[in-house]
């Protein structure tokens, strides 16, 4: 199978390229690199294209499938029109390219197109953008339904993702890898008052497995990727602690962004269960662990 992953080079991208050629695809991987790293790729034996979803162009070859996860991911951006031009404008690239050449599109939305809503939060409920980073994912989801010709076209709700290949997201990085890094500094953990607000947390190696198992969708559709379990950071800072070794109490402090801001996240992960025979096999607990051995061995705390 011949598969493009755009943001190849960024934290859920390097880890899905890393995996599908493992598994013997050939694999092209197209970032800008102003966010991605090369050195999330080492490894990587397949081709590297500098630049953004325009690149798209270049490839003469037939390709089978387009992994798009190339994307601003930064929820506390305001620029709306910023946002939407990078999100929006390089998706309709892909959707365009795809209709061309007839081939299958995976790509990454967001649980928080879900906002403040309920939880368990299930892919049929009501839109509740907090932000532009979620409008600009509920955009995205439009425009592919609309853009729908009969191949396999299907979106993916990653909720909070954490793991390898994740710390030069900078200050989007997961809670879980800024609280590692504390800890291992020798500081205690700091987090919101007072530790209740939950997440559905899932490891990125979940979220590839989930990724490659879209493929096997034969429609359009929207999926949840989560545990269907929510995670207090309280208990996160328990997880890390047994990982590390450590025994840090947390340190509390007000919320900023409060009005924007998610209390509980946590997926109904019945549909992705049933149409892509997905669940995540990592709890929280297991996902820390192999997560902590992972930034032992490689010494990627990013100090």
């Amino acid at each position: 199978m011949r598969c493009v992953v755009t943001g190849g080079a960024g934290f859920i991208g390097s880890n899905l390229a890393l995996e599908l050629e493992r598994l013997r695809n050939q694999v092209i991987v197209i970032d800008t690199f102003l966010k991605g790293n090369r050195k999330n790729l080492e490894g990587f034996k397949g081709e590297i294209i500098e630049g953004d979803e325009s690149k798209l162009s270049d490839i003469k070859e037939k390709i089978d499938v387009i992994f798009h996860l190339g994307a601003i991911t930064d929820t506390t951006i305001t620029n709306k029109e910023e946002m939407f031009r990078n999100n929006v404008d390089d998706f309709k690239l892909v959707l365009d390219f795809c209709k061309k050449n007839n081939c299958k599109l995976i790509y990454a939305s967001s649980a928080a197109i879900y906002g403040d809503g309920e939880s368990p939060m299930k892919e049929d409920d009501e839109p509740r953008s907090l932000n532009a980073y979620a409008e600009s994912k509920l955009e995205m989801e439009k425009m592919a339904k609309q853009a729908f010709k009969g191949n396999t076209l299907v979106g993916l709700r990653y909720f909070n993702v954490f793991g390898p290949r994740e710390h030069f997201k900078g200050k989007m990085a997961s809670m879980i890898y800024k609280l590692a890094r504390q800890m291992r500094a020798g500081k205690n953990p700091r987090i919101f008052k007072y530790g209740e607000q939950k997440r559905d947390h899932v490891y990125v190696k979940d979220v590839v497995k989930a990724t490659i198992k879209a493929l096997t969708y034969p429609d359009f559709g929207v999926f949840n990727v989560g545990t269907g379990k929510a995670t207090s950071f309280n208990e996160i800072i328990k997880f890390l602690n047994e990982a590390l070794g450590t025994s840090y109490e947390p340190e509390y402090f007000d919320n900023p962004y409060k009005r924007a801001y998610q209390d509980l996240t946590m997926a109904d992960m019945s549909k992705s269960e049933k149409n892509l025979g997905f669940k995540a096999e990592y709890t929280v607990k297991e996902g820390i662990k192999d997560y902590i051995n992972w930034l032992n061995n490689t010494g990627w705390y990013g100090e």
